[in-house]
């Protein structure tokens, strides 16, 4: 039987929750990658990203949003000939990395931040009035009124 890893999508877009979770049912295994990230889900328009930044700071670390993608670099300063270390053991990764993840339609950047090793980044859909679902008013010719409504779920 021939299987299907769908894990690079899920792993890579933030709003299709509903698609990516069936996916998601049929691969029961998740790659690593690096630096190790959650992307957890706040409310039905509400998700937040935690990337484990260990060794970084907020100077070393870019986040930008164009169109409907998120990227996250992170490059540390090169050490000056002054600061070299000698490690007997090194264990915290400090190399270059970039994420990159789709952002669903409406989806923006409403906060980030850096804590104890962990960027914080929440993410919330804004839908516009203009798109939102609303009522239409149908008239006949006899001067009654019909109401429909749209009852549709935005995804």
């Amino acid at each position: 039987m021939q299987t299907f890893d769908f894990t690079p999508f899920y792993r890579s877009t933030v709003g299709f929750d509903r698609l990516f979770n069936r996916l998601d049912t049929l691969v029961g295994q998740e790659a690593k990658s690096y630096p190790p990230y959650n992307i957890e889900r706040l409310a039905d328009d509400q998700w937040r990203v935690v990337v484990a930044v260990a060794g970084f700071s907020a100077s070393d670390i870019a986040i930008e949003v164009e169109q409907n993608n998120l990227s996250i670099k992170g490059a540390k300063a090169p050490e000056s000939e002054g600061e070299e270390r000698h490690f007997l053991h090194r264990g915290i990764a400090e190399r270059s990395f970039e994420l990159r993840y789709q952002l669903g339609d409406y989806v923006e950047v409403t906060h980030a931040g850096i804590e104890n090793g962990l960027l914080s980044i929440e993410l919330q859909r804004e839908v516009p009035d203009s798109k939102k679902p609303r009522k239409i008013e149908i008239q006949s010719a006899s001067g009654s009124e019909k109401v429909i409504e749209n009852k549709a779920e935005l995804n």
